[in-house]
């Protein structure tokens, strides 16, 4: 059974629709390759599935391991490759967590392992360099 369904619109533009859920995400062309740069462009949406890939994949060991992941941020960017093919050679993503008690040295160690192996990074072509940086914000301490 298909997951997506994706219509071409004309105009180098897309419509992708989920179809479990009925979600739609508009793709267009991006600007520096014909396009109006309006929407996602599909590459763009490649970088972003890495980025999400790797917080949810973080968030489903959290919830494992009895632990509320807190809400973080992710900045990612996508660079393209300037020798042909035209590709993406370089995806980097930032990604600022917030505060939480249970982030040990060691459970930090863990989270970072999985942004190296969640599903999408480990099916990305290895030529593909992915550069995952983390800033881990401290739990402030209140004097009594």
């Amino acid at each position: 059974m298909p997951t997506v369904q994706t219509t071409y619109l004309g105009d180098l533009r897309t419509e992708a629709t989920h179809l479990q859920s009925g979600t739609r995400i508009l793709t267009d062309a991006p600007t520096d390759n014909t396009g109006k740069g309006e929407a996602f462009s599909p590459t763009d949406l490649v970088a972003t599935a890495l980025g999400s890939c790797i917080i949810t994949t973080m968030g489903i060991v959290a919830r494992r391991d009895g632990i509320e992941l807190p809400t973080s941020e992710l900045s990612i960017t996508k660079v393209m490759s300037k020798e042909a093919p035209r590709r993406i050679s370089r995806i980097e993503i930032e990604i600022v967590m917030g505060p939480s008690d249970h982030f040990t040295e060691e459970y930090r160690a863990k989270m970072e392992h999985i942004a190296h192996t969640c599903p999408v990074a480990i099916s990305l072509h290895p030529d593909l360099e992915q550069v995952v940086r983390f800033e881990w914000q401290e739990v402030e301490k209140v004097d009594a």
